[in-house]
């Protein structure tokens, strides 16, 4: 299959990226990279992880396949992933990822913050005058309270869906911001512990 889209892709300006499979087994993954990169690819993409394996699991194989994929390619971890798993994933040397848990959580009144995950529906952010994150400088966290929040998501208004997704996205992006500062200026290992660490209190002990 890789080899046929690669030949019906041809000389199109779009990028092409070579799918590295073989679920959570490294000889099937060992497998599938040496196929693709006979074949030869723009970059290269994990598939088939974060879909019920285990944490560790995915981190092993990440472990053993990453490093062989090639330097001057991107590389790219498909369906990941939460805060954590991003930073994590990157340490082993991923590029891109994509993931439905940004949306799909503001939605559901999942919000991502420096501290960890505030879950907007807990009945304690009734009256809670505060921004979900108070170091957020996204619209909707220099505009509205957790309480206000709380209410459009009790009446399901619409907004309230919008201005979480608004949030969330702005602070998935933020995040890849940081990271690639931390990467640029040499600061990779202090900036994971620190993101694990800060991640760890919780966003209501913030």
């Amino acid at each position: 299959w890789a080899a046929r889209g690669q030949q019906v892709h041809g000389d199109h300006p779009s990028a092409l990226f070579g799918i590295v499979q073989g679920g959570i087994y490294p000889d099937l993954r060992q497998m599938s990279l040496d196929g693709l990169l006979a074949i030869g690819f723009d970059g290269y993409a994990l598939g088939g992880l974060a879909v019920g394996e285990e944490r560790e699991a995915r981190e092993a194989i990440l472990a053993s396949i990453t490093p062989q994929l090639p330097l001057d390619k991107p590389r790219y971890l498909m369906g990941v992933g939460t805060p954590q798993d991003l930073v994590t994933a990157v340490g082993y040397g991923v590029d891109l990822f994509d993931c439905v848990l940004p949306t799909r959580n503001a939605r559901n009144g999942h919000l991502y913050t420096a501290y960890g995950v505030l879950r907007l529906r807990n009945a304690r952010y009734k009256n809670d005058p505060r921004p979900i994150d108070p170091s957020c400088t996204c619209y909707t966290c220099q505009h509205y309270s957790r309480a206000y929040l709380h209410h459009l998501d009790k009446c399901r208004e619409i907004l309230g869906a919008r201005l979480n997704t608004w949030h969330n996205l702005h602070y998935y992006q933020t995040l890849m911001q940081q990271i690639r500062q931390a990467l640029v200026e040499g600061t990779w290992a202090t900036f994971g512990a620190t993101f694990a660490a800060q991640q760890g209190i919780g966003a209501d002990m913030a």
